[in-house]
């Protein structure tokens, strides 16, 4: 197994493509705590993992507040003695014209998408350079990479999400704590639900991804347990790009 005997926090992990990357970490040998502010989808993803006959912790989470991040790794410590893998999935997007959208939109996305990357990297850093080592993942969107229409807060904070990272990965490289960014392209998640199914926006997507679909939340985790494994101890900085192919035209 490729993550035998670690231990991993991750965020979002109720549902969705966090939901996939904890349930393929759990096949990988990996365990979990499963962070969401969702008590239901967090139990959700609980039970599934139970199913398996394995365990898991769920931790009722607020990313953006670093008193929830902090109570988010002390459980997880307490509970396994360590944490070698935090990806860094919770994530939220407020669609609107941008001269239609309030203060209140925007704050909330950045709170999510970049505040809670640095708090819950902030708590998770300090355990990982007294094991020597640590993996950090951030979800990154391809939103980060292009622009899009009605997105300007997701846009904005994906793309900060991608150069926080590559500055995380230049400075605890040499404390071996690999730190890099998933950037998906459309993934069938809730998140992107009432997009697909309009038909219009559904035409786009398919029009713009050359592999013949659209993307599954496993797609995702196949990729965050190679950046996780110690198959990628040489790998730091970089975003790797699962789109089917969107952002290479």
């Amino acid at each position: 197994m490729r993550l035998q005997d670690k231990v991993a926090i991750v965020t979002g992990g109720g549902s969705g493509i966090g939901r996939a990357i904890a349930l393929s970490f759990i096949k990988e040998g990996a365990k979990v705590v499963i962070a969401d502010w969702s008590v239901q989808g967090g139990q959700e993803t609980a039970d599934m993992i139970a199913k398996q006959g394995e365990q898991s912790i769920f931790v009722q989470i607020d990313v953006s507040k670093e008193s929830d991040a902090k109570h988010m790794v002390d459980v997880c410590i307490k509970t396994y003695g360590r944490v070698d893998i935090l990806v860094n999935n919770a994530g939220i997007e407020k669609g609107s014209p941008f001269h239609e959208m309030t203060q209140e939109d925007w704050d909330q996305v950045m709170a999510v998408n970049v505040r809670g990357i640095f708090l819950g990297s902030k708590h998770v850093i300090p355990h990982m350079l007294k094991q020597g080592k640590g993996k950090i993942l951030n979800m990154a969107s391809i939103a980060g990479i292009i622009g899009f229409a009605q997105s300007g807060a997701y846009c904005a904070s994906k793309g900060a999400v991608i150069q926080l990272t590559k500055s995380m990965a230049a400075e605890y490289a040499p404390q071996k704590i690999n730190v890099n960014a998933i950037a998906p392209g459309v993934i069938r998640t809730a998140m992107t639900k009432d997009y697909l199914e309009d038909p219009m926006y559904q035409k786009m997507f398919t029009a713009e991804t050359p592999y013949p679909r659209l993307g599954e939340p496993e797609d995702i985790a196949y990729g965050a347990v190679y950046l996780a494994s110690d198959e990628s101890d040489f790998v730091n900085g970089i975003v790797l790009t699962i789109d089917g192919g969107w952002t290479a035209k």
